[in-house]
């Protein structure tokens, strides 16, 4: 039985609960003075990755593009995923990449991944873009089988091929599951609904195990991180960064932050007129409840 290699792209994306995302006058996203996290649908990506490496025993790669910030990312991704490698491709030519640019600098990266890549993960798209356009556009830049919506996945090692399940839209139906099958290698965007489930004893069993372990080895991070500039990638720098982006950006706006909707009180619970304000509160509550 052959050994099965995965990879998955994440990125680091705007904590946009803070609603303090700064811009540059370009009209770029200026990351060093924004609040950063690892995209929730890259986390998703990262679970599916674990996925491989609790039954298949596969190889795990997590690989982004971004400033040195975007090593947090990696961490949070090698956490949930048990990463063995993790590759950060940072370089001022890379700025300001549009998603064609960052498709081009994450298949130069890929490429660059200890062994051949039988299965890229993505996350169904990023919250600060919102165009799902970068994995299809990955995909068809490295030459695999673009698979979008997957919920679920099972691969057969042995003919190198794999069978997933899709959530489609069909005849105005949005809950549709399509099952498809493809040889490796393929380039799978995650569906926000995807949960793995592991069915057997010893699933569960290298579940605790991987799980004990990726916490380990995210500690220590920085032994399985490799950094990459432009010129290590070997990328084509007219193709990549600003330079290789043909979306223009006509306009930015701020978001706004959120108003608090929730007022929050104190109460010491050795005050007993606290605690008799607390009691009332609770019975004005359960009186305006209605009861069906």
């Amino acid at each position: 039985m052959s050994q099965l290699n995965v990879a998955v792209v994440i990125k680091l994306e705007p904590d946009f609960s803070e609603g303090s995302v700064s811009y540059n006058p370009d009209g770029t996203l200026n990351r060093a003075e924004t609040k950063n996290t690892l995209g929730p649908h890259s986390a998703i990506a990262a679970e599916a990755a674990f996925y491989a490496k609790v039954k298949y025993g596969a190889r795990v790669s997590v690989a982004t593009m971004g400033p040195p910030i975007a090593e947090l990312a990696l961490q949070t991704a090698q956490r949930l995923s048990n990463a063995d490698e993790l590759h950060l491709y940072s370089d001022r030519v890379f700025a300001g990449a549009d998603t064609l640019a960052t498709a081009e600098t994450l298949k130069a990266g890929i490429k660059k991944m200890q062994g051949d890549i039988d299965i890229v993960f993505s996350g169904h798209r990023a919250s600060d873009g919102e165009t799902g356009q970068t994995g299809p556009q990955t995909a068809w830049k490295l030459g695999f089988t673009f698979l979008g919506n997957v919920i679920d996945y099972e691969v057969d090692l042995d003919a190198r091929t794999i069978k997933a399940k899709r959530l489609i839209s069909l005849q105005g139906f949005c809950d549709i599951v399509e099952e498809v099958e493809a040889p490796l290698p393929v380039f799978i965007a995650v569906d926000p609904s995807y949960k793995p489930i592991f069915n057997t004893v010893s699933q569960r069993l290298s579940f605790a195990k991987y799980r004990k372990e990726s916490e380990v080895r995210s500690k220590n991070h920085k032994y399985y991180l490799q950094v990459f500039n432009v010129e290590q990638l070997g990328a084509d720098k007219t193709l990549v960064g600003l330079p290789g982006s043909p979306t223009i950006v006509y306009k930015v706006e701020r978001i706004p932050q959120g108003k608090a909707k929730r007022q929050a009180e104190v109460l010491d619970g050795s005050n007993p007129e606290h605690i008799r304000k607390a009691v009332s509160k609770i019975r004005e509550a359960l009186s305006a409840m209605v009861i069906k």
